[in-house]
């Protein structure tokens, strides 16, 4: 069986292009310990479109990015363009909250 290395998630929640979303599901593939084989099978789709979507091939639509992206627990969501930045900010504040705690349980 393949190891697979982690890749860390990126650290702003915005998606503005397809380079953004695909580094989060391969983030979230990888954190699952899932090879690309794996997880194809698991979502339903192949190997190349999973691998396009992570590299940010244009051939991959929207429906299946979303999809894809929704199997492997990566959350999206669309918000006013207004109200963008103070949501970004606030989740962002949310994520820093998250790993402190966990870094104070990890510590005892």
């Amino acid at each position: 069986m393949r190891r697979v290395v982690p890749t860390q998630f990126p650290t702003d929640p915005s998606i503005f292009d397809a380079e953004a979303i695909g580094a989060m599901i391969r983030a979230a593939r990888t954190g699952l310990g899932m090879t690309l084989a794996d997880a194809a099978v698991t979502v339903g789709v192949s190997k190349q479109t999973l691998a396009d979507l992570e590299t940010a091939k244009a051939s991959v639509g929207l429906a299946i990015a979303l999809k894809v992206a929704k199997e492997l627990g990566v959350a999206v969501f669309a918000v006013p363009a207004g109200e963008r930045e103070p949501v970004r900010r606030a989740i962002l504040a949310a994520l820093a909250a998250t790993t402190d705690a966990d870094a104070k349980v990890r510590r005892g």
